[in-house]
């Protein structure tokens, strides 16, 4: 059985398209960072997008690992600036609200989460514990897939998961939810 230790990106910028990492961010990633120093990684990954792979980046570099990107741990939606931010933040909702509907630009919830389970479901074909740097809102998506909408707090629904935070699942069951700005 696997440990997938999966990292909530950092803060990001506030602007659209493909922003990096505040200086909060940063210092949120170092944070996960230490937490997962001892954990034994054989494999870091991220999503393709730079906020994910600055924070797998200090994750790695902790480890002595490169970074692998993945496409199925990618958000469900990215706001790229196109439309209106009012409308991207409309369509999130309803994403997060009907689970099988697909915005004109991302993933429907259902389909972001089954991406994630299929990332995990590799994972446990391989050797020793990984950590996956990427995005709230899959994350969610993944974890109403595991354990079912009633089960997910409705603070994480509608907040998503806290910057830095790391989600630990063990053979395809979540095992914690931690806030590293909280961690010692």
């Amino acid at each position: 059985m696997t440990t997938v230790f999966v990292v909530q990106h950092g803060e990001k910028e506030r602007v659209p398209g493909d922003p990096g990492l505040t200086a909060r961010g940063r210092a949120q990633a170092v944070r996960a960072a230490e937490r997962l120093r001892g954990e034994g990684l054989r494999a870091v990954y991220a999503s393709r997008l730079l906020r994910a792979r600055q924070t797998a980046a200090v994750v790695a570099e902790a480890a002595g690992l490169p970074v692998r990107v993945d496409a199925r741990v990618a958000e469900r939606m990215n706001w790229d600036g196109r439309t209106p931010f009012a409308r991207f933040a409309e369509d999130w909702a309803r994403t997060t609200a009907d689970r099988d509907f697909a915005p004109d630009a991302g993933d429907s919830s259902r389909a972001a989460g089954a991406r994630f389970l299929a990332f995990l479901a590799d994972m446990e074909q391989r050797d020793g514990p990984v950590a996956v740097a990427c995005h709230g809102g899959v994350t969610v998506d993944l974890l109403r897939t595991l354990l079912g909408d009633a089960a997910v707090p409705a603070a994480l629904l509608r907040d998503g998961v806290p910057s830095g935070a790391i989600t630990t699942v063990a053979g395809l069951a979540v095992v914690s939810v931690a806030a590293v700005d909280h961690l010692e």
